[in-house]
C-alpha cells in the first residue's frame, strides 16, 4: 500500500511542477475567505489523485479539500490536500507539498508528504517507521526549548482570529532559538520528523492539512497531540515535536 501511495504523491507532483510558475491572476479563485485560495492547479491534482484511487480502489471512502467527502461506508478512507501551500504555490515559492493519507477503520495507517520542488518524498506505514527519500529518518535529539527551531503557521489569521493566536506566538517566541514560517502543515510536520525542526505548532487547520504529516511524525519518535494534549487533532489545534519539546510547547500554550 506505501508503494501506491509514494507513486501517487509522485505522479501528482510531476503535475504540480507542470503548473508551478505558471499560474496567473486567472487561474485563482477564493475560497470562503478572501485570504484563502485554490488554483486551477489545486483542482487538476486532486481530480489526477482521486482518478488513480478509485481506479485502483473503486469502493473507498475518499475526503479531499477540493471535492469533499465521497463515502461509501468502507474501512479505509483517503485524505488528500492536492496542494498545501497554494499561497506559496502560486507565488513560485518551492515550500508547498502534496499530502495524501490513508485511513483505516478510522485510524491514521500510511501516508506520504511530497515536496517536488525540494525533491523531498517523505513517507510513513503504521508501525514500520517513517522516511525521506526512501531512507529512514527521526526527530531530532532536541530537548530544550531555548535551543529549539520551531516551525508555527498562522492558519487562523485567515479566519480574522487575530489576537489569540498572537497571545500564543509572542509567548512562545522569545523562548526559542529560532522560528519557521514557511505555509505547509503537512510540510512542517514532515520536516519535524525528519529533525530538520524540533517542533511544531498551528491551530485553524483541517484534517486534510495535517493528516500524513501527523503519521510521518509519529513514525518518526514524535509526539503529536492537540492543545489540550489529547487526540483532537487539529480542531484543537495541533503540536508535533521531540517528547520534551512538544511538553514544553503544551505548557506554553497554555501559559504554564
Amino acid at each position: 500500500m506505501l508503494e501506491f501511495i509514494t507513486e501517487l504523491a509522485e505522479s501528482a507532483g510531476k503535475e504540480s511542477l507542470e503548473y508551478f510558475g505558471k499560474i496567473t491572476e486567472n487561474d485563482i479563485e477564493g475560497k470562503a475567505t478572501s485570504k484563502d485560495l485554490v488554483s486551477i492547479a489545486d483542482k487538476a491534482i486532486e481530480n489526477l489523485i482521486i482518478t488513480k484511487i478509485t481506479e485502483r480502489f473503486p469502493d473507498h471512502d475518499i475526503f479531499g479539500e477540493e471535492t469533499g467527502h465521497a463515502g461509501k461506508n468502507s474501512p479505509y478512507c483517503w485524505v488528500i490536500d492536492p496542494i498545501d501551500g497554494t499561497q506559496s504555490f502560486v507565488k513560485f515559492h518551492p515550500y508547498y507539498s502534496i499530502s495524501i493519507a490513508l485511513y483505516k477503520d478510522g485510524k491514521p495507517f500510511a501516508g506520504a508528504v511530497n515536496a517536488p520542488a525540494l525533491n523531498r518524498m517523505f513517507t510513513a506505514c503504521s508501525g514500520r517507521g517513517a522516511f525521506l527519500n526512501g531512507k529512514p529518518i527521526q526527530v531530532s535529539g532536541c530537548t530544550i526549548l531555548e535551543e529549539a527551531a520551531c516551525a508555527t503557521g498562522f492558519a487562523r489569521l485567515r479566519e480574522n482570529k487575530v489576537e489569540p493566536v498572537l497571545e500564543k506566538f509572542n509567548r512562545i517566541l522569545p523562548r526559542l532559538r529560532d522560528i519557521k514560517r514557511c505555509g505547509s502543515a503537512a510540510l512542517d510536520l514532515a520536516m519535524t520528523a525528519a529533525g530538520v525542526f524540533d517542533g511544531y505548532w498551528e491551530e485553524g487547520l483541517q484534517l486534510y492539512d495535517v493528516a500524513a504529516g501527523a503519521i510521518i511524525a509519529r513514525e518518526a519518535g514524535a509526539v503529536v497531540c492537540d492543545y489540550n494534549g489529547k487526540e483532537n487533532f487539529p480542531a484543537d489545534g495541533i503540536i508535533a515535536g521531540t517528547p520534551a519539546i512538544a511538553r514544553a510547547l503544551l505548557a506554553e500554550l497554555n501559559g504554564k
